[in-house]
């Protein structure tokens, strides 16, 4: 089940009051409403502040008494529930820290994985057959194929040869589509055997 890292809105009212107790701004004996004192400042509701002092109540903090309101009855209570809520909230924020980083490393291993397939699938395409090598051809400025996609090139039917990766800088485009653009300063992997060398430097230019 999803949860917040941040607790419920009545537990955070609860722990302002038990915060103005443990400081002394309310002292122990003395009478006061939640509604006087948290209503207006943060605007939550009747219902919110009921559980809120009913919290206080259950933890020894305040007593609830009939027509009276409510009354302080123990500081160190207070000061005890305002350490205990701050552990739970960091606890709280950590867990949801821990689930994102979670997240993460599954994206993560995705990527892995499917890499690891593309690497297998490359070694075993071209492990069939001992006369076909990888062979890297640098694109120039100048290179005629500069500009142009894979597919408008025709690579494979003009030269017999495939491209099997695309250096881009330090990006390695495994498998590239007849979609791809070929850019300046490319680096075409291509495996072919030796025969084919010569065509592939004449269509490169």
């Amino acid at each position: 089940m999803k949860q917040s890292a941040m607790p419920p809105v009545y537990s955070q009212v609860a722990y302002d009051i038990a915060a103005k107790i443990a400081s002394g701004e309310i002292r122990e004996e003395e009478r006061f409403t939640g509604r006087s004192l948290m209503g207006s400042q943060y605007g939550v509701s009747a219902e919110t502040i009921r559980r809120a002092m009913r919290l206080l109540c259950d933890m020894g903090i305040i007593a609830i008494r009939q027509n009276v309101g409510s009354v302080v009855i123990s500081r160190q209570r207070a000061a005890e529930y305002v350490e205990q809520y701050q552990t739970h909230r960091d606890l709280r924020a950590m867990k949801a820290q821990l689930r994102q980083l979670l997240r993460q490393r599954e994206e993560l291993d995705g990527q892995i994985y499917e890499t690891i397939n593309q690497i297998t699938d490359l070694g075993e395409r071209f492990q069939r057959s001992d006369r076909l090598r990888n062979y890297e051809f640098p694109l120039k400025k100048d290179s005629a194929v500069v500009g142009k996609s894979i597919g408008q090139l025709e690579f494979r039917q003009k030269t017999g040869a495939t491209i099997v990766a695309v250096r881009r800088g330090e990006e390695i485009l495994l498998s590239p589509g007849p979609q791809l653009v070929l850019q300046e300063n490319d680096v075409l992997v291509v495996a072919c055997d030796i025969t084919r060398i010569g065509r592939v430097g004449e269509l490169i230019g």
